[in-house]
């Protein structure tokens, strides 16, 4: 057996699971080199907690351990056991406790991403670290017309967003509608990327792969690999999918099957909107209406071009990436079969977060993304900045008045893609590469293309507090990207 380098044994808990591992208990794997995945077992739900009389209290630990991916055991890191966490079901004026549990071997703490909670104290507060062995307790508070959708939780502790993520920390959160939209099923599909080598280990990630923004060999479903579910026709599916990959941008489509996009984020059309493909970018979630026609269709994941550096070869590039197969990789398969269903009722119509392309902007800001050479690094080593600065938490680089709406132009100077992700306050993209947008669109992470430049306008209303802007290829934040914002 290899060792594991001293930056996995602190990943997968030192002396616990690392020490485990290099002895002869039961958590030595017998898995050949690059063992082929298991494909077609049947799609799983994470478990749920959902809210009872205006809360939900959860206990979520952080923990190294044996765990099941692509139908392998592997040594990962999960939330109370599992790859992904259980998914957390609450409703508009909600409280939610999660107490974080930390058995890992390095600081952790947690993100509530797209919430629109507080920032301050024990809230989506990001500035706070839990300690190996330490516990927090969270407590959210959503406002009466929070956003009904689909959102997710996952470690933020700068530095090891990217290695926790890409071992298994990260989960679901739902906040249900006010008015429920009549489905035939409702389905969660997390979908997430890792590598594994021949003994079921998570590698560590090679600087260059880190700079470009790691992909992994392996892209899941709920922790499952091309897994299978079947419908009747007609029938009307709602998907709930989310990218929690660390760096991997999923281009899907769902060939033969009608498609409509309620939203995407925590934005809503009025109308449902047909779709013949979703681009989700590293952060980004859907909510998806599916009506199904007799026949299998494959969920696919095909490749995305998302840029590169100059004599650097391409994200995830290599025979290895099943992203760059002809037909795209194959992230889940659908058959549909049986006697049609009746037709169910329309969808009501949904609201959405408003429009600011008439309000009154009390400031313009230009942020600007860079990544390049930095000086006098080492060889081979890239600098990736906002403004011109890697990320201090320290230091506070932006501050806003609270209630007054700003405009900020994202300009990125680099030859690759950022999707830029906004904590607390979700965007509504004005303006992408100088063409307006007709409609209103809200997201909380938005593309901002290579050597392209996108306008948004943000209402910085409900809270105020510290919190945070940054590049969600995450280990572009992890080397920098990122930026403090205070809202006061």
């Amino acid at each position: 057996m290899q060792p594991i380098s001293r930056r996995q044994a602190v990943l997968l808990g030192g002396l616990g699971l690392a020490g485990t591992m290099a002895g002869s208990a039961g958590l030595i794997w017998t898995l050949t080199s690059r063992e082929t995945p298991v494909t077609g077992s049947e799609l799983a739900q994470p478990r749920e907690e959902r809210s009872a009389k205006g809360q939900l209290q959860v206990r979520l630990e952080a923990a190294p351990g044996q765990i099941l991916l692509a139908g392998r055991q592997t040594a990962a890191l999960g939330y109370n056991g599992g790859i992904p966490g259980p998914t957390l079901r609450v409703r508009p004026g909600d409280v939610l406790k999660i107490g974080l549990v930390n058995k890992l071997t390095q600081a952790t703490n947690l993100h509530v991403h797209g919430l629109h909670v507080s920032p301050e104290g024990n809230g989506d507060n990001i500035f706070i670290a839990v300690d190996p062995g330490g516990t927090f307790d969270y407590e959210y508070k959503l406002p009466e017309d929070h956003p009904p959708g689909v959102y997710w939780y996952h470690p933020h502790h700068h530095g090891m967003v990217a290695d926790q993520i890409f071992a298994g920390l990260f989960g679901a959160i739902i906040v249900e509608d006010p008015e429920p939209i009549e489905a035939s099923a409702e389905r969660v599909l997390v979908i997430s990327d890792t590598t594994l080598d021949g003994l079921g280990n998570i590698p560590e990630a090679p600087a260059m792969e880190r700079m470009m923004g790691r992909e992994g060999e392996l892209i899941l479903v709920n922790g499952q690999s091309n897994p299978q579910f079947s419908a009747r026709p007609g029938q009307r599916e709602r998907w709930r999918i989310i990218n929690t990959c660390v760096s991997r941008y999923l281009r899907l489509r769902l060939d033969g099957q009608q498609l409509q996009l309620l939203g995407m984020d925590s934005g809503r059309f009025p109308t449902p909107k047909t779709v013949d493909e979703l681009l989700l970018t590293p952060g980004n979630r859907a909510d998806l209406l599916v009506t199904t026609t007799t026949g299998e269709s494959v969920l696919r994941a095909l490749y995305q071009n998302r840029g590169s550096m100059p004599g650097m070869m391409g994200p995830g590039s290599g025979t290895r990436n099943p992203a760059h197969q002809p037909d795209g990789a194959a992230l889940a398969t659908l058959r549909v079969a049986g006697e049609p269903v009746a037709a169910l009722t329309a969808v009501p119509s949904q609201l959405g977060l408003g429009d600011l392309r008439s309000d009154t902007v009390a400031a313009s800001r230009q942020i600007l993304l860079a990544a390049g050479m930095g000086m006098g690094m080492g060889m081979g080593m890239m600098r990736f900045t906002i403004d011109g600065r890697e990320f201090n938490e320290a230091r506070t680089d932006t501050t806003v008045a609270a209630g007054t709406v700003e405009e900020w132009t994202l300009t990125n100077t680099s030859p690759m893609d950022h999707p830029f992700h906004l904590h607390v306050w979700p965007m509504q993209i004005i303006e992408q590469n100088g063409q307006g947008t007709n409609t209103a669109i809200w997201q909380d992470v938005v593309n901002v293309p290579a050597n392209g430049r996108v306008k948004v306008r943000v209402a910085f209303k409900d809270f105020r507090g510290r919190s945070a802007y940054h590049c969600h290829i995450l280990d572009h934040e992890d080397l920098g990207m990122m930026g403090a914002i205070e809202v006061r």
